[in-house]
């Protein structure tokens, strides 16, 4: 009589039991798995692709009537036109950063400039090496777009002068700057710093 050494499963067994076989197919599935995804994936690139290729194309046999290449074209330019956007935005933005970086430059040198000029006035700087340096920073500052407004003789202009004092006089037709009391700045068109000035007003 055969004994039942138990190598043998009851086939009317519910309990699963794995082979090596099995164990070998699972990985070999979910390997399949993946594949058909990437598949799937280089199928709808490839679409796309397709309709870019119509959309830039406008004469091309497939973009005629082709709505989804029509949706892509206004799509295109679209981007385009936020781009060129943003370009100009970006590079507007840089020049203002720019601007206002050498701005605050020269007013943190504002009052060394006042010293150069007070030495200058007393004779201090007719020659010699501080002569020499105080010429090559007021040079280097020039290159930035600064400006001295230190004209007499001119016309009043609340915008780039201060009145400190006023005064009438036979000789003027209108108000006048006649002395510079302290020099005024200008980096371009910006106005750093008013000059302070003596004005001159026609008698009454």
């Amino acid at each position: 009589m055969a004994q039942d050494n138990g190598a043998n499963p009851d086939p009317g067994s519910d309990e699963p039991r794995g082979t090596p076989d099995d164990a070998a197919s699972q990985p070999a599935g979910a390997g399949s798995s993946s594949a058909s995804g990437q598949a799937a994936e280089g199928d709808a690139l490839s679409q796309a692709e397709q309709i870019l290729n119509s959309a830039e194309v406008p004469d091309a046999p497939q973009a005629a009537g082709s709505p989804e290449a029509e949706e892509l074209r206004g799509d295109l330019l679209r981007l385009q036109a936020e781009y060129v956007n943003y370009r100009r935005r970006v590079e507007r933005d840089r020049d203002v950063a720019r601007e206002m970086a050498v701005i605050g430059v020269i007013n943190a040198l504002l009052p060394t400039l006042d010293d150069i000029e007070a030495a200058r006035q007393h004779g201090d700087l007719a020659e010699g090496p501080f002569a020499a340096i105080a010429k090559k920073l007021e040079s280097a500052l020039g290159t930035f777009g600064l400006t001295r407004i230190d004209e007499t003789g001119v016309d009043f202009d609340p915008n780039i002068h201060e009145a400190l004092m006023q005064q009438q006089s036979a000789d003027v037709q209108s108000d006048t700057v006649t002395q510079i009391l302290r020099i005024g700045y200008k980096a371009g068109d910006r106005v750093l710093r008013a000059a302070q000035v003596v004005v001159s007003v026609p008698e009454q």
